[in-house]
């Protein structure tokens, strides 16, 4: 359409073009049949580990303390989140926000969001929270309330520059590290032992 009006914007119009093909690209991955791990939800780097309270949590007012990964995805990266464990969707909470830098800490409180809740086992669970960033306008999240979801499934996609939290509980063992790159779907976020995990409840 562009190159009706000149070649320039023509060239223009195509190089865009190819771009959005790259950005929307969904390649295949090797997906982990271990138990008891947690994979990443996103392509991109690890910019956080900390510990914090659970992700705001409009269902039950109820927040814990957990550990949180924060993952990185700027333009370059995979955009498709996918699921990082077994389980079933306990319940999901849109946020409206902000869209500041999805890399500054503050973003996980202030920007636009969607917090999903997965049951792993009765009483353990942990939180994915897509947060839209400062070029992503639009988080889509193909979840439904009581589904159940396998490892490393495609679950959504934020479009363009963004950030995944993934909140656990205090004694899982992460095993990546600050600046790390991850890969969605095949990185070992962290691993944990259920049965302690349920004692400790």
């Amino acid at each position: 359409l562009l190159s009706t009006f000149s070649d320039f914007l023509g060239w223009v119009g195509f190089v865009l073009t190819i771009w959005c093909v790259y950005f929307f690209r969904d390649p295949e991955r090797v997906i982990h049949d271990l138990e008891n791990v947690l994979v990443s939800p996103a392509d991109g780097k690890v910019i956080n580990i900390c510990e914090t309270e659970s992700p705001e949590n409009l269902h039950d007012k109820k927040t814990q303390s957990m550990k949180r990964v924060s993952i990185f995805l700027d333009i370059f990266n995979v955009h498709v989140n996918r699921m990082p464990v077994s389980g079933k969707i306990n319940w999901l909470k849109y946020i409206p926000g902000t869209f500041l830098n999805a890399s500054l800490d503050k973003s996980s409180e202030n920007n636009e969001r969607m917090i999903s809740k997965i049951e792993i086992s009765k009483s353990l669970n942990i939180f994915v929270v897509q947060i839209a960033g400062l070029i992503a306008r639009r988080i889509k999240c193909d979840l439904v309330e009581n589904q159940s979801v396998q490892i490393g499934e495609r679950f959504g996609i934020i479009r363009f520059g963004s950030r995944v939290d993934l909140y656990m509980p205090l004694n899982f063992d992460i095993k990546v590290l600050n600046g790390q790159t991850v890969v969605g779907g095949e990185t070992i976020i962290a691993e944990f032992d259920q049965t302690q995990s349920l004692k400790k409840k």
